[in-house]
């Protein structure tokens, strides 16, 4: 067993509420309860010996493990090919009742069976509460154990195999089966002094499989997308919704957190939270694709921020918050955890929330733009309500800020941010005229006018030939990839061709694009990092809205390499083609998806 196995040798599990990561050699090693961003159960990823694990492993020599997901489905098998026989351990976890009522209890069940001659499989369940804070006490009942900590308890029941073995305050035991023969483990999380839960016994186990499978297969069904991307497109949809909580229809970025940028460097954020941003520019995406109901689910969330007020920034709104609305994440080191492959420090919670980032406005009016219906169902306190943020906006705009990549460097002229300023003035108007609302148009016309002239006079280098991160330099930036994208500007003018080229030269390494170069751009931080994935699909997407076909066919074929064996993205590619940083990352599973429907869209036509 690896002290620390790659970043992208997992597949993931979840509920709606929360999830799983088990690796490749059968390791849960990241595990929140009850919701994604809740102190971690197993948190080996971030300290092997602290953080604890629940395994299900073959250590015979000479094993060969191999992992996929059951088609179009959330459904994990990890196989072991052994020189006795072939083994496997299927993972799922059984939705809540009602999914959209949050609940303290959830379930992993790890289903064992042998398909050809005899494998022995090792079970250790290592539970360590509170990002491995909080000590549990250990009750042994034979094939069940019941883990008691201060601030949730764990039941795990074996079936099919012998006892339990007390191993200090944990447990484990050796199962062997031959071919045909099946066991199980069953782990529900739940409150502290929770009950135990009614006994699993085969005949329940399978139904609950049958309903994970069919659940996820109906929901992939409603997928409108028919392109030469099938495959990869399913599964993106399905990890953003895999990422997305269910009771209130918030995405997170990642399900992780303290995952490397760099290995041995500092950039170790916390995911775990939905950003405005992401989530706003995943809606699009997820109406092209047909689901419109977690597109919906999610703007109503957004609309109930905008109505709350109260952040942590002072501003109408704020970069990212907790998946029930909160906007406090304060942030804090934990000391105690080594990092992944000691990258240290370890964060939980996340400090930037109260950045001035002024590209959200722009992304959370683009997301509402798409709503249709929903838009119309807000009624007129809601439309008056969005109107006076436009109104607001008018007034702020044109202010120093931290820019969409949440850099410690001080604030500056972002173009990124004005570019996105834009967004909100223009489809504010356009949505006025559409829906025949209320609005001070001459006001907002006028300030999408000035942003527009502003960026073209200072976000444009006469030197560099391209548009630039920040007013008064000569940096890249591949956030501005999403110039054509929003319509700022036409895919093919000869000022957006410059700046492609000029990224192509400066940002772009074997079709991987980087955000920006921090050498040139001093972002407040130690260390480099890798190419952004996201930026990867992005520079797809613009090279098929330019008309370069061969060429962005060519990117995305070539970025689709970097996926992970069951097809999953993290933050970045390393130098190497590793995958870094928070895993897997909804935002570059939404920007893959964009890419595919572009560039099919450019290939059809």
């Amino acid at each position: 067993m690896h002290r620390y196995p790659p970043i992208a040798d997992h597949g993931l599990v979840g509920d709606l509420q929360t999830c799983a990561l088990v690796s490749a050699e059968g390791v849960v090693d990241w595990f929140c309860s009850p919701r994604f961003d809740s102190p971690s159960v197993f948190g080996r990823l971030l300290d092997h010996e602290r953080g604890g694990h629940f395994s299900i492993t073959v250590d015979t020599p000479g094993t060969t493990v191999r992992q996929l997901y059951l088609a179009d489905s959330a459904v994990l098998l990890t196989r072991f090919h052994t020189h006795d026989g072939v083994g496997e351990v299927g993972d799922f976890m059984p939705l809540p009742a009602d999914p959209t009522v949050p609940t303290d209890r959830h379930t992993l069940v790890r289903v064992i069976r042998v398909v050809r001659g005899t494998v022995r499989f090792k079970i250790e369940c290592r539970p360590r509460f509170d990002y491995g804070r909080e000590p549990h006490e250990l009750a042994l009942d034979g094939a069940s154990a019941r883990f008691a900590g201060a601030s949730a308890t764990a039941h795990l029941q074996v079936l099919g195999g012998g006892p339990l073995e007390r191993d200090g305050q944990d447990v484990r035991a050796e199962v062997e089966l031959s071919s045909g023969q099946r066991a199980a483990a069953v782990l529900t999380l739940d409150a502290p002094g929770a009950e135990p839960p009614e006994p699993a016994d085969a005949t329940s186990l399978q139904a609950a499989f049958d309903a994970v499978r069919s659940f996820w297969h109906e929901w992939i069904s409603r997928c409108r997308y028919r392109g030469r991307w099938q495959q990869q497109v399913n599964r993106s949809a399905i990890t953003l919704k895999l990422l997305t909580y269910a009771p209130t229809g918030a995405p997170v970025a990642a399900a992780t957190m303290g995952l490397p940028e760099q290995v041995g460097g500092e950039r170790n954020w916390d995911y775990r939270y939905t950003w405005v941003r992401d989530a706003s520019l995943s809606v699009r995406a997820m109406v092209d694709l047909g689901f419109v109901e977690e597109a919906d689910a999610f703007r109503r969330w957004l609309g109930a921020r905008w109505q709350a007020g109260g952040t942590v920034s002072g501003e109408p709104l704020q970069i990212m918050y907790r998946v029930d609305g909160d906007p406090h994440l304060g942030e804090e080191v934990l000391d105690h955890l080594e990092g992944w492959r000691g990258s240290a420090p370890v964060r939980a919670g996340n400090g930037a929330a109260d950045q001035l980032q002024l590209d959200i406005y722009g992304e959370a009016v683009y997301a509402f733009a798409h709503a249709g219906e929903l838009t119309q169902q807000a009624g007129y306190d809601g439309w008056m309500r969005f109107a006076a943020t436009v109104d607001w906006l008018c007034e702020h705009w044109d202010r120093p800020d931290e820019g969409i990549w949440e850099t410690r460097g001080g604030r500056k002229d972002f173009t990124y941010s004005r570019l996105m300023c834009w967004v909100a003035f223009d489809r504010a108007v356009r949505m006025a005229h559409e829906y025949g609302r209320p609005a001070d148009l001459p006001r907002w016309t006028a300030a999408r006018d000035a942003v527009l002239r502003q960026v073209m006079g200072r976000g444009w280098s006469a030197e560099r030939q391209a548009f630039v991160q920040h007013y008064g330099s000569d940096v890249l930036d591949a956030s501005l990839l999403m110039m054509p994208i929003t319509r700022f500007i036409a895919p093919r003018d000869p000022r957006w061709l410059s700046t492609l080229d000029a990224m192509d030269a400066e940002l772009v390494s074997d079709s991987l694009v980087y955000r920006y170069d921090p050498a040139a751009s001093p972002d407040g931080l130690r260390g480099s990092e890798g190419t952004f994935s996201l930026c990867s699909f992005l520079y797809v997407d613009a090279l098929a809205r330019a008309g370069r076909l061969e060429q962005a066919r060519y990117a995305f074929d070539k970025m689709l390499t970097y996926a992970n064996h069951v097809g999953l993205f993290s933050e970045e590619i390393g130098p190497t083609g590793e995958q870094l940083g928070n895993f897997p990352q909804a935002f570059t599973h939404l920007a893959l998806i964009t890419a595919a429907l572009t560039l099919d869209a450019a290939l059809d036509a």
